[in-house]
């Protein structure tokens, strides 16, 4: 702001207006009711079509059936309303059924692409997983872990079934991201290690020229850090579109260090960048707990995420020329 030689009188209405007409970008999305309470002063991009609503509807749907580890009725259930959901939006379904190794022995787990050809044959994956951690001492409905991704990816897909995008873009939604026992390399990430060995194995692995994770993005308390092992040039374009959308609050330039679905992609050489919240209540208290639930949940957040990732796609497909 420059400064001036303003009067008594427009001194005080300048305060007013910066106290209470800039948006109050202090604020954080605390509410469920999909108000958009942290806003910047400006944004020099519109909002996408991303309908903070319908987001919420597929998590509340996922909540409804309950935990959801791989090969469950609850998980099958959960297929079926992803797969049908894609459909409605004139979607291309690939159902990738495969036999997981797991510490509690084989496990029938299914990984679902959503198709949408774009103008060249190049592949960006947009993905989340869609299974919730097994347990036994306690439900869990993993409305954020699992449920908030899952939801978003559901509604960005809806969103750009209308378009023809620069690249192709499959939708994808691993099964089997939790651990069975102990979290490592051989019990974690079942369907995003599949997809990499499938891939390798068709010759299409180099055909897929970026692929961006969405996790834990439901939080009423959005605080996203740039995630230390992802690919640079992904992390900065996405970074720089939150920025010009108002939601650096959101989008911060701490870093962490994530051990997520991304990482076979990035073993591989595949470009990869983990969009994920882990700081899910005062020090990480929801994750992986049975107060893991809907109430959490924020749907402004999942538009937060859903905004950003539906706007950086132009500037990554340009990238990929």
């Amino acid at each position: 702001m420059n400064t001036r030689i303003l009067s008594c009188a427009t001194v005080l209405l300048a305060l007013l207006i910066l106290l209470f007409g800039a948006g109050c970008p202090g604020k954080t999305a605390s509410t469920s009711s999909g108000q958009d309470n942290s806003r910047a002063s400006s944004s020099s991009l519109p909002r996408s079509e991303f309908d903070a609503d319908r987001a919420f509807e597929h998590v509340r749907k996922q909540v409804e059936f309950g935990p959801r580890p791989p090969g469950s009725a609850e998980i099958k259930k959960t297929q079926s309303y992803i797969i049908s959901q894609l459909e409605s939006y004139g979607i291309k379904v690939i159902k990738d059924s495969f036999q997981a190794s797991t510490p509690q022995g084989t496990v029938q787990m299914m990984n679902i692409i959503g198709e949408l050809p774009g103008e060249r044959p190049e592949i960006i994956i947009i993905a989340s997983h869609y299974d919730t951690k097994p347990t036994r001492e306690f439900k869990f409905v993993g409305a954020n872990d699992g449920g908030s991704s899952t939801g978003a990816l559901l509604e960005i897909a809806r969103v750009l079934s209308r378009s023809k995008p620069p690249a192709t873009l499959w939708f994808t939604f691993f099964d089997g991201e939790e651990a069975f026992v102990q979290w490592s390399d051989t019990d974690s990430r079942y369907g995003s290690r599949r997809m990499v060995e499938k891939l390798r194995a068709d010759k299409k692995l180099s055909d897929v020229k970026a692929m961006i994770l969405l996790d834990m993005i439901g939080d009423k308390d959005l605080d996203i850090k740039r995630e230390s092992n992802s690919s640079a040039w992904l992390t900065s374009i996405i970074w720089n579109t939150a920025g010009k959308l108002g939601y650096e609050k959101h989008f911060q330039s701490d870093t962490q260090w994530i051990d997520d679905d991304h990482i076979p992609f990035l073993r591989a050489g595949v470009p990869a960048v983990d969009i994920i919240d882990f700081n899910y209540g005062h020090g990480n208290q929801y994750w992986h707990t049975a107060q893991d639930t809907l109430d959490k949940v924020s749907p402004q957040s999942l538009k937060i995420v859903g905004d950003v990732v539906i706007l950086s796609l132009p500037e990554i497909a340009k990238r990929l020329k």
